[in-house]
């Protein structure tokens, strides 16, 4: 994807913390964007399109990884006849990839603006920090979903440029957010440099990182009620407002939460609509649970969290052989919320329960496809949800390939 070099829609939105509220609807000259008033209207601009593309790659991304199934539309809000079936194709994540990019090119385009206009002071600057945050988080969400990477028009690259673009942002964010007296900041950082670390194969990097993570730290990704686009889409599409368009049922999900009432994934269903809203391919009307993890259209989605730091810190023990020590720390959340510790006396087992757990911590998070590859890559021992047939990655958008010369149609 090429984006021309103004930052006019970034600063569209002029935030404070979490208030969306819009002061300025239209976008301005390039020029103006050098003034520090500016600021933090770059970062709450990148924020924003970090917020769109992870609404979209969370909702296709579950059903591709059947964290949810179909139950209706294909339409708006809907799920296609090719995502159904596990498929995702170039001509089908225009959106998917246009807005991952976007939120990468606006944070590390604003990064350049900021260091210009900040000098010395970008050292200790919270928008500093608040910015390479959302690099960081950006180039995250590409390299686990994505294929293959391409940046600003260039040819095609491994998916792993990605994370070392990401990896460098959350390390320079540790520094700066600590210079600039952020805590939460310079903590989040911590925890998501310590998942690109472990997505990277850095074990022993990645469980340092994670050991300064407190269980019950949680970074999340704001959702706002000013317009539909900044809706929480898993939720609006199953709210029955008009759309029940995905299900919980005839997933892993259903059963689990039926035995062992996990809140991490939990459902419900309505006696008054027992179904979705259209029909599934041969199956017809199929049964409508819709999932309660988001509850309201502004539910924000978990960046980085404690809990998932306890199973990075448990992934890089198995990688190392230990599966006893990684025992505890797979069910560590699990003893905390009263559910029943999973068996891992092997290290067949140890694998599965992680596979497991991870899927149950991260549910609905954007995190799916990038575990499953990583783990198909490693041939890791245990079993991982069965993805025969079905693809683990974006490809590159059909409106990349067509408006970029160094990519082949």
């Amino acid at each position: 994807m090429r984006t021309h070099r103004t930052l006019g829609v970034a600063a569209a939105l002029v935030l404070a913390a979490c208030d969306y509220h819009v002061t300025n609807p239209g976008p301005v000259q390039d020029d103006f964007l050098d003034n520090g008033a500016a600021f933090p209207a770059i970062v709450n601009g990148a924020g924003r399109n970090l917020s769109d593309a992870l609404n979209y790659i969370s909702y296709t991304g579950a059903a591709v990884a059947r964290e949810l199934n179909p139950a209706g539309s294909t339409g708006s809000f809907g799920i296609t006849v090719q995502q159904q079936n596990g498929k995702l194709n170039d001509d089908e994540v225009n959106d998917h990839w246009v807005r991952a990019q976007q939120a990468r090119w606006t944070a590390e385009q604003g990064l350049e603006r900021l260091r210009a206009g900040l000098k010395t002071d970008f050292a200790k600057s919270k928008d500093a920090a608040q910015l390479l945050l959302w690099a960081a988080y950006a180039n995250r969400l590409l390299g686990e979903n994505m294929c293959d990477a391409v940046i600003d028009g260039g040819p095609k690259q491994p998916y792993t440029t990605y994370l070392e673009r990401a990896e460098a942002h959350f390390t320079e964010a540790i520094t700066v957010a600590t210079a600039a007296a952020q805590p939460a900041m310079a903590t989040a950082a911590t925890a998501g440099r310590a998942s690109v670390r472990a997505l990277r194969g850095n074990w022993a990097g990645a469980a340092a990182d994670a050991a300064g993570v407190p269980n019950a730290f949680v970074y999340q990704m704001p959702f706002n009620t000013i317009d539909i686009d900044q809706y929480n889409r898993i939720y609006w599409a199953g709210a029955n407002q008009p759309y029940r368009a995905h299900t919980v049922w005839h997933t892993y999900y259903e059963e689990y939460y039926k035995t062992s009432k996990d809140p991490r994934v939990a459902w419900d269903l309505d006696p008054k609509n027992p179904t979705g809203d259209a029909a599934v391919g041969n199956l017809g009307r199929v049964p409508w649970y819709f999932q309660t993890k988001f509850k309201v259209r502004e539910s924000p989605i978990n960046l980085s969290s404690g809990w998932e730091m306890r199973l990075v810190e448990a992934e890089a023990k198995l990688a190392g052989g230990d599966v006893s020590g990684a025992a505890p720390l797979i069910n560590a959340h699990r003893v905390a919320l009263g559910l029943a510790p999973w068996p891992a006396p092997t290290a067949p087992e140890a694998w599965t329960a992680l596979m497991r757990e991870r899927g149950i911590e991260l549910w609905l998070e954007a995190r799916r496809l990038g575990d499953l590859r990583r783990w198909a890559a490693a041939n890791r021992p245990g079993t991982a949800d069965d993805m025969t047939g079905r693809d683990l990655c974006f490809p590159i958008s059909r409106s990349e390939k067509e408006t970029n010369s160094n990519l082949s149609s």
